[in-house]
């Protein structure tokens, strides 16, 4: 698969397209302080309910997330703060996150050939994928990767934005001359959505961890080994979104779909849990689109 241009020039299209987008590439203001408390370890329930009470759509988010199956709590859950203590900091980061960046996939007119709500379910898919195989090998690291994965390929909707003009010679390149997605953004925009993704990452300060995720997830291995795991959680998780087709899925060729002994043996997977979680996912999707989609 094609790595990320890394070249200055590549650096000033990113910054450029990051401009030409605007408020488009804003998170609200109550998400970026959601974002502020979390990532800091002195920060409490009591600290993130302070913000969240005066947001009454995302405190009625978090209700319907608390209540649905897709965390699998016991019993209604009728209050905020309870529902922060029974999530999590994280879990409620990345609820608020979702929420704030399901408008950029569901604000923008199709093209032909290009749906972002058909995008934003592929992301749903490796989301919950990459939270799945997670799961596994550090239960811990469970919320981080499903965010990774639900916001990776957020540098398309940048690239839809930013480069309208030149969106649909893309899919022309993919399609018809079966160029691969990331060698034809390239070769089109100059940068390709991994690069893209990663610097809106870096506009909106997400953790080290995301950004390598975002930035490498066709390409894993260039992740610095601290921050590699999730990388690694995401790249199988959009093999698997693509080859089962999930949404939108150009972005991985059938023949760059590689998944080695090597890569399942780091992510402590067998072949059957890999065929046990294909054969979950769709369920496993189902549930987070109803609780996360909406």
């Amino acid at each position: 698969m094609s790595n990320s241009p890394t070249t200055l020039d590549g650096q000033q299209i990113v910054t450029k397209a990051l401009a030409k987008i605007g408020d488009i590439a804003t998170l609200p203001e109550v998400t970026l302080r959601i974002i502020r408390i979390v990532e800091d370890p002195k920060s409490t329930a009591r600290d993130l309910h302070a913000i969240i009470k005066y947001d009454p759509p995302l405190s009625a988010k978090i209700l319907k997330v608390v209540n649905s199956a897709f965390y699998g709590l016991p019993g209604q859950i009728a209050s905020v703060d309870r529902a922060i203590v029974l999530l999590g900091l994280r879990a409620v980061k990345n609820i608020a996150i979702a929420t704030s960046v399901t408008r950029l996939f569901k604000g923008v007119r199709p093209v032909t050939g290009f749906d972002p709500k058909e995008l934003w379910r592929h992301c749903m898919a490796v989301g919950v994928a990459s939270r799945l195989i997670i799961q596994k090998k550090d239960k811990a690291r469970a919320e981080e990767a499903f965010l990774a994965g639900l916001i990776h390929d957020i540098g398309i909707i940048v690239a839809f934005q930013a480069f309208a003009d030149r969106f649909e010679d893309l899919l022309t390149r993919v399609r018809d001359e079966n160029t691969p997605w990331c060698q034809a953004e390239a070769e089109i925009f100059g940068v390709d959505h991994q690069m893209l993704g990663m610097g809106l990452a870096a506009k909106w300060r997400f953790p080290m961890a995301l950004r390598g995720a975002i930035g490498y997830h066709h390409c894993p291995d260039r992740v610095s080994e601290e921050n590699r795991l999730i990388a690694y959680a995401v790249y199988l998780a959009d093999i698997i979104a693509c080859v089962d087709r999930k949404g939108f899925c150009l972005t991985v060729r059938d023949d760059q779909a590689l998944v080695t002994p090597q890569l399942l043996d780091t992510l402590s997977l067998t072949e059957a849990d890999l065929a046990n979680l294909r054969a979950d996912l769709d369920d496993s999707l189902a549930i987070a689109e109803e609780s996360l989609g909406g």
